[in-house]
């Protein structure tokens, strides 16, 4: 299993030592409540997330340390990208803050010319 640096993208204003756990409405589909909290060993994979993310705040990626056992992503690994290339992970224990990362890739939108 993946050892890190783990990754998690969001617009919540987070803090050290806060905790994101599973029972919440997913972000891309509202209508489900998730059983998982989703991270990533890939900052700029987190920023991606955090710039899809719903809401009006600020992209954020943050640094996680999983608190319990986790696994690959079926819903990336077993359906879109055999193997893991993504590095994506869920839990069903959460995912402590351990700090904010300001150095990733930040999505830009090209205007035409």
């Amino acid at each position: 299993m993946d050892a890190g640096p783990f990754f998690h993208g969001t617009k919540a204003d987070l803090r050290v030592g806060d905790q994101l756990t599973a029972g919440f409405r997913s972000n891309y589909r509202p209508e489900i409540v998730m059983n998982h909290i989703y991270f990533t060993a890939l900052r700029d994979g987190a920023g991606l997330a955090a710039e899809l993310a719903p809401g009006d705040g600020a992209p954020r990626v943050y640094a996680v340390e999983p608190t319990g056992p986790f696994e690959d992503d079926p819903n990336v690994t077993d359906k879109k990208f055999p193997g893991n290339p993504t590095r994506s992970y869920r839990s069903r224990a959460p995912l402590r803050i351990l700090a904010e990362v300001t150095d990733w890739t930040r999505m830009t939108e090209v205007s035409p010319p």
